[in-house]
């Protein structure tokens, strides 16, 4: 890998070769196409999105299955990166409060530059090898922790510091990039390859490496809570009923879960302390709302084997 210096005689390392950074013959006359014609080329480039999933099924797999036994074990889950990669990993820490109710510290994203960094470009700041070392010690993670270390290209040295610090702290590691191994390699516990292939516009990682992530994201972080009983069948018990929509949300899986006509499942919900699941767990056994406080803690949060320990043929 060549490098050349910049004016600051900083070394640039010739980056060429990243399947990131490569010209897409696809779209070689992007901007002679008619906007109907734009749309369709990146609909047929994002199908390659799916291929990318399913082509890493089995990493992202195990990653779920090591980040729900972290958390299980009072672990937490950190999302570390720059620029786009940053900011998908800081928005899908972000809603896992208000859709699994879980507390703001168990699933964290940490960006470059800081919460400034996700509505300005700060890409300069990824540069620093130290500077994702040392976010890593700030949050005091330790081998409890997991962290997934998200980087289109593969190279983002904040990325790789982070990762290292984590490492050397005993905290299982994951890196995300849609680089092939043998382009970037890092020493990671897992390591996910999301290859989408060069971008519409070349470089441009918002594009498909950035949706392909965003749904590798979307898989984990969901499917942990999942395997966290946050979820019965296919619905978000734990949601957090904070505001007019969640409320309804709320109230609807009442009705659809129990039978209920609305009024009944709202005073349900009222006697849970609009806790859903406790409200399930309520209707379901019949215990009040001090008992099934109990029989949830005592099934780390599992609703179905809370009714289960009642109600065994269930």
């Amino acid at each position: 890998m060549s490098a050349t210096s910049n004016m600051n005689n900083k070394p640039i390392i010739e980056r060429g070769h990243l399947l990131t950074e490569q010209v897409n013959p696809n779209s070689q006359n992007l901007d002679r196409l008619s906007s109907l014609e734009l749309v369709d080329l990146f609909n047929q480039e994002d199908a390659q999105t799916l291929a990318a999933i399913a082509a890493a099924r089995t990493q992202l797999a195990q990653t779920i299955d090591r980040a729900a036994e972290a958390l299980r074990h009072g672990g937490r889950l950190f999302y570390v990166g720059a620029g786009t990669s940053g900011r998908l990993g800081v928005l899908d820490a972000a809603e896992c409060p208000p859709t699994f109710c879980t507390p703001p510290e168990l699933v964290q994203g940490i960006i470059a530059g800081g919460a400034g960094a996700l509505v300005r470009s700060s890409e300069d700041l990824e540069d620093k090898f130290e500077d994702g070392v040392e976010a890593i010690a700030h949050r005091h993670i330790t081998e409890l922790d997991i962290v997934v270390g998200i980087t289109a290209g593969g190279t983002t040295p904040y990325v790789h510091g982070a990762v290292h610090g984590a490492r050397q702290r005993g905290a299982t590691t994951v890196l995300i990039a849609c680089v092939p191994a043998e382009q970037v390699s890092i020493e990671a516990d897992m390591d996910i390859r999301l290859i989408v292939g060069p971008e519409v516009l070349a470089g441009s990682t918002r594009l498909k490496a950035g949706t392909v992530t965003k749904m590798a994201l979307n898989i984990i972080s969901t499917s942990v809570m999942v395997k966290l009983g946050k979820v019965y069948g296919n619905r978000m018990v734990d949601v957090a009923v904070t505001n007019a929509k969640l409320h309804d949300r709320a109230l609807r899986i009442l009705q659809d879960l129990t039978g209920l006509g609305r009024q009944e499942a709202g005073y349900l919900l009222e006697r849970s302390g609009r806790v859903v699941k406790l409200a399930l767990l309520m209707h379901w056994t019949g215990v009040e709302k001090e008992e099934g406080d109990r029989l949830l803690a005592e099934h780390q949060g599992n609703l179905r084997a809370a009714v289960k320990s009642l109600h065994p043929n269930s």
